[in-house]
């Protein structure tokens, strides 16, 4: 980080009350010019001491850096879990993140910011058809592995917003990585191309990779059995949506444990908020890993695993359900037959189930959750889904054009 930033690595307390942005013209009426036009990644500065980031270690220990001298491209606040002092969430300043890593990187002020630009381009979607906040920027979207609601909600949200997408479907297989070409070799090119790159590989630590390469943002849309940080985005924003608090709430993570991004992420961001306890409810072959399980006791989160579907689901405000990944099993074909279907949300669940309480799922299903469970106004993943296209909305115009 510059010598010159403004910003501290101190901890917020979760009594802090956020600054959210204010609604702007653009918000409004979808055709104002308020918003600078030039990428803010793109200014050049002073020579100063700066931080460079060394490596990303995979095991999610605190990130490290070593000083240099040199002239960035931009001014990286880099992807760590960060508290931000008097974080300037007024329209026109600079985010405060250059990269979508990890969920880590979030305190609870930016969480509470960053919903509200959600709502506001929840309005914008509505209302401003013709919104150009974006117009003029360039999104590229690497997909390395399959994808359609996170893939096209990130196309369909720089859309909305004016800008234009290059893609590839299909990274793996029909891009120069088929030929031998690195990670590293693809983000320098691609990045001359684009102003922003969405990315999602089969690898967990890609995503950090390709940001210490890149000089544009980089957003990780899922890497491997890693992280999938703009899900749990898009799952605590509907949580707090159809449950209406954060904090004091029971969540039922059920399924794949051990392969599922989104219910590591998820947790992640749990851990921000007061008074939440998360069951675990999942065959034994896919259970949590301890590195979540201690995370989440060093900040004081209470867990507890469970072989009782029923039972958690009585008590919880969210049952959280996950497909069991066959893709993660490799030729172990035997585990994933022992796992799949062990728990299904079906009639039976919704009947002990609190009347306030919700169903989610990031989808694709399979059986995990049968389709009679679709008509319940409890079943809420249809709406979690279209909530991706309002939070990706605000990351992307965040990133670009600051708040």
């Amino acid at each position: 980080m510059a010598s010159s930033s403004s910003f501290s690595m101190c901890a917020f307390h979760s009594t802090c009350t956020p600054k959210v942005p204010n609604c702007s013209k653009e918000f409004m009426d979808g055709h104002s010019s308020l918003f600078l036009r030039q990428p803010l990644h793109s200014k050049l500065m002073p020579l100063s001491t700066d931080l460079k980031r060394s490596r990303f270690f995979i095991n999610e220990k605190p990130l490290q850096w070593e000083l240099t001298a040199k002239l960035p491209q931009r001014n990286r606040i880099l992807p760590r879990a960060l508290g931000i002092e008097n974080a300037p969430f007024s329209v026109g300043n600079k985010f405060q993140l250059d990269d979508i890593i990890e969920a880590q990187q979030f305190d609870r002020e930016t969480l509470s910011a960053i919903f509200e630009v959600a709502r506001e381009m929840e309005k914008v979607q509505k209302n401003s058809p013709g919104s150009q906040i974006l117009k003029g920027y360039l999104m590229a979207t690497l997909f390395y592995e399959p994808s359609t609601r996170t893939r096209l909600s990130f196309e369909s949200a720089m859309k909305r917003l004016g800008g234009e997408v290059l893609t590839t479907e299909n990274a793996r297989e029909f891009s120069s990585a088929a030929k031998g070409e690195t990670l590293e070799d693809t983000i320098r090119t691609v990045e001359g191309y684009s102003d922003i790159i969405v990315m999602r590989h089969f690898e967990s630590g890609a995503a950090r990779r390709a940001a210490v390469t890149a000089d544009i943002p980089i957003i990780n849309a899922g890497d491997g059995p890693g992280q999938h940080p703009t899900q749990a985005l898009l799952d605590v924003y509907t949580i707090e949506r159809e449950i209406g608090r954060l904090d004091e709430i029971k969540v039922g993570l059920v399924g794949d444990l051990a392969n599922g991004r989104t219910v590591r992420s998820l947790a992640y961001l749990l851990a921000k908020y007061q008074d939440v306890k998360i069951y675990f409810v999942c065959p034994d072959v896919v259970k949590m890993k301890d590195d979540i399980k201690d995370y989440l006791a060093s900040k004081g989160v209470e867990w507890e695993e469970s072989a009782d579907l029923m039972e958690v689901a009585s008590k919880c405000d969210v049952v959280y359900q996950t497909r069991i990944q066959r893709e993660r099993f490799g030729e172990r074909i035997d585990l994933y037959e022992e796992a799949r279907g062990k728990y299904i949300v079906d009639q039976n669940v919704l009947d002990v189930m609190q009347k306030h309480a919700v169903v989610m799922h990031p989808l694709p299903r399979l059986d995990e959750i049968t389709v009679d469970v679709d008509v319940d106004p409890r079943a809420a993943y249809f709406r979690q889904a279209k909530n991706g296209l309002y939070i990706r909305m605000a990351l992307l115009k965040l990133l670009l054009v600051g708040w």
